[in-house]
């Protein structure tokens, strides 16, 4: 346990830092996102044992990040926050939250709970499911192949239109911002100067269509990002 990696989401700059350093002089190994985008993305594509999640975040609040996470991972979360309320714990917990952690705290009670749930966990050794078959109406995608069809035609996606489409997939009826993909797809920074998203979505939805998709379904929602419905 003494080996655990743990992902900090907070946007308080200075309480993610002394946090970072509490769990480093104990041994762990800490990584710090101060917004919800980069925090949602780093989770999904690193392995972490615990994530301390902050609710009031910029792009994404907690709550909405928990959710996006749960359809994919089983990482246990510990939500911080100001917002003590009962119904506040109640919405941490029915979204998928382990344990719940309202400020201000006592450091001391942070790490007790940190290593009760770490215990937990590393008894548990729970194992994540990995899917690696996507199938939503009529389009089929395959992660081990990398093959993706539309009412059985091969659409011959390369690999990021792929990684893509399964994400846009995974995430149906939901808005996908713009900086969650770039991370998440791309593995960069989303910059408003680069259109390399733009052009890779384009490029779906017109094999998509010309597979005998609806063009509405795969949407660009103007200020937001893009919506699979």
């Amino acid at each position: 346990m003494d080996t655990a990696k743990i992902l900090i989401i907070e946007d308080d700059v200075t309480l993610s830092q002394q946090i970072a350093t509490l769990l480093t002089d104990k041994g762990f190994e800490a990584r710090q996102c101060h917004d919800g985008d980069q925090g949602l993305a780093t989770a999904l594509q690193e392995r972490f044992d615990l994530i301390l999640l902050d609710v009031l975040l910029p792009n994404m609040n907690g709550f909405s990040l928990l959710s996006q996470l749960r359809k994919q991972k089983q990482t246990p979360v510990m939500m911080v926050t100001a917002c003590g309320a009962e119904q506040e714990r109640i919405k941490g917990y029915s979204n998928g939250a382990d344990d719940y952690m309202p400020k201000p705290f006592s450091f001391v009670e942070m790490m007790l709970r940190i290593e009760a749930l770490l215990r937990r966990s590393f008894t548990s050794q729970k194992q994540e499911t990995v899917v690696n078959v996507l199938n939503v109406d009529e389009i089929a995608l395959d992660k081990k192949t990398l093959k993706a069809c539309f009412a059985e035609k091969d659409l011959g996606l390369t690999p990021i239109q792929f990684k893509l489409l399964w994400v846009m997939l995974e995430n149906k009826d939901e808005v996908m911002s713009k900086p969650l993909l770039y991370q998440t797809v791309l593995d960069r920074t989303f910059s408003r100067y680069d259109r390399s998203l733009d052009m890779h979505m384009s490029r779906v939805r017109k094999k998509l269509v010309e597979a005998g998709m609806s063009p509405t379904r795969l949407a660009t929602q103007h200020g937001k990002g893009y919506l699979f419905s």
